[in-house]
């Protein structure tokens, strides 16, 4: 028999978090003892080790650690802010505002405004894109259901 623990909303953290609605994916690996390569990452995540080479030269990922070898060492926090690119990614989000966005992060607490502004308008431009898809669903249906009368 597994028991898992809760705790209860009351006691937890009262101050605002920038974390993601959904809650994140469970990580492979304790914190403390998270050290991924780039190889896990890339099994973890799907993301190929060139994208995440290049998140980084691009400042999505400027705070990779290192081993005293030079490898790159990802941590679950990092695993998280993957996760998180990865959905502005499907949000059709321009690469630039995600790089935008991360420096926002890295700017601080003062910068939420923008932040929110930044994922407002994402957010207009993917109601506008699903609005869009809903009218052409509609045109799919009629089409197959002109020819499944036919038939």
């Amino acid at each position: 028999m597994t028991v898992m623990q809760t705790t209860p909303a009351a006691t937890q953290r009262a101050t605002p978090a920038d974390i993601c609605s959904a809650p994140p994916r469970r990580h492979p690996r304790p914190d403390g003892e998270d050290r991924y390569t780039i190889s896990e990452v890339v099994a973890f995540t799907g993301l190929t080790a060139h994208t995440l080479r290049w998140y980084e030269r691009i400042g999505l990922m400027p705070h990779v650690d290192r081993s005293h070898t030079g490898q790159r060492r990802y941590s679950n926090r990092d695993l998280d802010w993957l996760d998180f690119v990865t959905k502005l990614r499907l949000t059709g989000m321009p690469v630039a505002d995600m790089v935008r966005y991360a420096e926002l992060v890295r700017q601080g607490d003062q910068t939420f405004a923008e932040r929110r502004q930044l994922l407002e308008s994402t957010r207009r431009d993917v109601l506008n894109r699903i609005a869009e898809l809903h009218d052409t669903l509609g045109v799919l249906d009629r089409k197959i259901s002109f020819y499944a009368a036919e038939a």
